[in-house]
């Protein structure tokens, strides 16, 4: 082996031996000594982006608002909305059956889903899998009511969307109208 090598050394020219050389010593460099560490954020930067995260959609909420000229109250979870009517009977709770009529966008104005395409929705509260912010509003409602919500992404489809029409961290906008 140690023949062969030699001799291969010695057959080839210089111009390429140079270039062999150099490139086995830039491979064989090492600019970064000592092992790399990667940092994950911690448990404070995190919290701390969380809370410009909601700020900031506060904001973007706050102007889809004042733009449209609407009346809406935020609840202390960050839900914000509009009661139209609150409807007749006892306010909705756990367990209770419910038909609604719904527009389903984004922010933007883009219609993601709606009643008038799917036929009303027939929910169960607290035993359907629906968003945390559409369940807290829905409980500010008796049968009959008519409300709009709008839904921050931490209480939507947060970080992922739903995978079809609702992209990540989409600010949604319901318009609801509970059958009797």
């Amino acid at each position: 082996m140690r023949n062969t090598l030699v001799s291969l050394f010695k057959n080839m020219d210089a111009r390429v031996f140079l270039f062999l050389l150099m490139i086995l010593s830039v491979s064989c460099r090492n600019e970064n000594p000592g092992p790399r560490i990667l940092q994950k954020p911690g448990g404070q930067e995190m919290a701390e982006l969380n809370r410009y995260l909601i700020q900031k959609d506060r904001e973007i909420i706050g102007n889809y608002i004042e733009r449209k000229n609407l009346s809406m109250s935020e609840s202390p979870t960050g839900l914000w909305y509009l009661i139209i009517n609150e409807g007749k009977g006892d306010y909705l709770s756990e367990k209770d059956k419910i038909t609604m009529h719904y527009e389903c966008s984004l922010l933007d104005g883009t219609l993601c889903y709606s009643s008038s395409d799917t036929g009303p929705r027939e929910i169960i509260l607290g035993r359907t899998n629906i968003e945390a912010g559409l369940n807290e509003g829905l409980r500010m409602l008796r049968h009959g009511g008519e409300a709009h919500f709008i839904l921050p992404p931490f209480l939507a489809y947060g970080l992922v969307g739903d995978g079809k029409k609702i992209p990540p961290r989409s600010i949604i906008v319901y318009k609801i109208l509970l059958e009797n």
